[in-house]
């Protein structure tokens, strides 16, 4: 008999035929809280991302990218795109192609302010993970409509199923003398749009 053999054993034999299931405690927060987008930003910043408060996202995208390409979802709505920077629609794009792209740009599909965190769920106008992985930037369009106060809220929002990317800033890690180092699994620059229309 293995040790891993006899450990479960015990473990059988201590919680008999049938071990009662506990009850599992329910009553977090579920209710809509109210939202602070001040806060949002104030997290957004604090985990080494660039905000910017505009109604322009044509404008805006245009001055973060400068003279750069972009590759894009299939489903991003075309009037955010600035006419004079050359972007590739991800239409079936290889790494390779994706990563030679100076940035991204997707929606969100909610952002929850509690913890600074945006969530992409591979909608139409988000498009698959490897585009917010690859490119070393991501620019990131959000509505004030689509952020919420708290974890449980935006999980409610969310389809359980779908691949979803949960982003607090930048891509980070750190070595075990917290030397923090960057774009080691994503991108190092993180530009989020909050489109506050007039």
């Amino acid at each position: 008999m293995s040790s891993k053999e006899l450990i479960l054993g015990r473990i059988r034999q201590a919680l008999g035929s049938s071990p009662a299931e506990p009850d599992i405690p329910r009553d977090y927060r579920t209710g809509a809280a109210p939202v602070d987008l001040d806060l949002l930003v104030e997290r957004l910043v604090d985990y080494k991302a660039v905000v910017h408060r505009t109604s322009d996202v044509s404008g805006a995208i245009a001055e973060i990218i400068g003279s750069g390409t972009l590759v894009v979802p299939p489903g991003l709505p075309g009037e955010w795109l600035p006419p004079e920077v050359p972007v590739r629609r991800d239409d079936g794009l290889s790494a390779a192609e994706i990563a030679a792209a100076d940035g991204v740009v997707t929606a969100a599909a909610v952002a929850v302010v509690e913890t600074g965190t945006i969530v992409l769920d591979a909608s139409d106008d988000q498009g698959r993970r490897i585009l917010s992985l690859l490119p070393d930037l991501h620019i990131c369009v959000l509505r004030p409509e689509q952020v919420v106060a708290s974890v449980p809220e935006a999980v409610a929002q969310l389809e359980p199923t779908r691949p979803l990317t949960w982003i607090s800033g930048p891509s980070a890690t750190s070595d075990i003398e917290l030397n923090r180092v960057e774009g080691v699994h994503g991108p190092r620059n993180l530009h989020v749009i909050l489109w506050e229309t007039a």
